[in-house]
């Protein structure tokens, strides 16, 4: 993407449909919970790559059929490479591809930011309720 997310060329009143950087299906999928968190465990993995297994039991919560739509729609979309391996029995794992490990730059910025943040975060949830009678 060329500009800024704030920045709109002058005379522009598509207003946010002017941001053409993704269809909003690609965003409600990558913008997902489960979707940051498999891909922050990947990144954190040495190697980038584990089982299906592994991945069940590092994102807490996680149902194995939302971890196998989860992984199907990264490997789609090319973020997650499935390895394939003729055993006995099968054996599968995933690993970040390059696509998928250039997004853990920006997911770090915006960990960071919500580490800053969260503080006042749960203090406007605090004052809100408060006003708001919950």
């Amino acid at each position: 993407m060329s500009t800024m997310v704030t920045e709109r060329p002058e005379g522009d009143s598509r207003g946010i449909g002017a941001l053409s950087c993704a269809p909003h299906n690609m965003l409600t999928h990558l913008g997902d919970k489960w979707t940051i968190l498999v891909i922050l465990l990947l990144a954190q993995t040495p190697g980038n790559r584990l089982r299906f297994s592994g991945i069940k039991r590092g994102v807490a919560g996680i149902s194995q059929r939302m971890l196998t739509l989860t992984l199907r729609m990264l490997e789609r979309n090319g973020l997650v490479v499935r390895h394939y391996f003729a055993e006995v029995p099968p054996r599968v794992e995933y690993e970040l591809s390059l696509m998928g490990k250039g997004m853990l730059p920006p997911l770090e910025f915006f960990a960071q930011w919500i580490g800053e943040n969260w503080p006042a975060m749960e203090a406007a949830r605090r004052e809100y309720d408060a006003r708001s009678g919950q």
